[in-house]
């Protein structure tokens, strides 16, 4: 069992991290460090205790219906505001999270500082807060959910040299990869949109109090993209050469890491927001 972290640590070895990686790089990773950089970031790696008996969740997500227009609360038209919690703890797998619809002319006094857990199992546990910059965009469903005859037709170069330059000749010899990389899934966090698959084939995700099929609710991500979707990179990032380069860091504001790179999914009942919501990783 790995050693738990304070999220005071996290964030001081985060600094640390970030003071380390902006030094010169002619020499090793490790003799970046200052003497007392290594001695804290020991301390920190040899963890502290577990905690026992409930601990407060850590807030992941505050949506505003006004900033993100295609949120849209299931059964409650009243309710404009989303926020999203996570115990930092594996539920087995994974941080178990909850979901509170609300309407944002109820809210009364907002606490400085909310209440934290002792500690969180993993670092990539603990958010980063940044701030929401939304971006609507158009994507398609994987692949795999698509019929068997569009398959075929995606498989089709000849179909695909139709659109011109705006296809390279590099996807030739595959261009279903084409439209997985640059015109499926989109990356990085999102609310709706299409179901991300890779870690099993689609399958139904059907609500456990009424069997009706469940609906994308919000995505979150380990990281926005990096270097092999690009195309999907804000216009600003696209802008910065160097943040295009292979090898090149992801994007990743958050500082969320999610089963070693994979992103977390949310998916409620259309019928009813008091029905249970199904977690998803892929």
């Amino acid at each position: 069992m790995n050693a738990a972290l304070s999220p005071q640590d996290v964030r001081v070895q985060r600094r640390i991290r970030a003071a380390v990686a902006s030094r010169p790089h002619g020499i090793s990773e490790t003799d970046r460090y200052t003497p007392e950089e290594r001695a804290i970031d020991e301390r920190i790696n040899a963890g502290c205790p577990w905690p026992t008996g409930p601990i407060a969740m850590l807030p992941v997500a505050q949506l505003y219906l006004r900033d993100v227009r295609s949120l849209r609360p299931p059964g409650r038209s009243e309710d404009d505001l989303l926020q999203v919690l996570w115990c930092p703890f594996d539920h087995p797998a994974h941080p178990r999270t909850a979901l509170f619809w609300r309407s944002a002319a109820t809210v009364g006094d907002v606490l400085d500082t909310p209440p934290e857990p002792p500690a969180v199992q993993f670092p990539g546990y603990l958010p980063q807060p940044c701030l929401l910059e939304p971006e609507q965009v158009t994507e398609y469903p994987n692949v795999m959910e698509l019929s068997e005859e569009l398959q075929q037709q995606l498989g089709d170069w000849d179909r695909w040299q139709t659109a011109g330059d705006a296809v390279d000749n590099y996807y030739a010899p595959a261009p279903q990869e084409f439209y997985m990389g640059k015109l499926s899934i989109a990356p990085g966090w999102k609310v709706g949109g299409w179901t991300r698959w890779g870690l099993t084939d689609p399958e139904p995700r059907l609500c456990l109090a009424c069997g009706t099929e469940a609906e994308p609710l919000l995505t979150i991500a380990t990281t926005e993209w990096d270097p092999s979707t690009d195309s999907w990179a804000p216009e600003e990032d696209q802008a910065n050469p160097t943040a295009l380069l292979p090898g090149h860091p992801p994007a990743r504001a958050t500082m969320i890491d999610l089963a070693r790179g994979y992103d977390l999914q949310l998916h409620v009942c259309p019928a009813s927001p008091d029905h249970p919501h199904i977690e998803l990783v892929q």
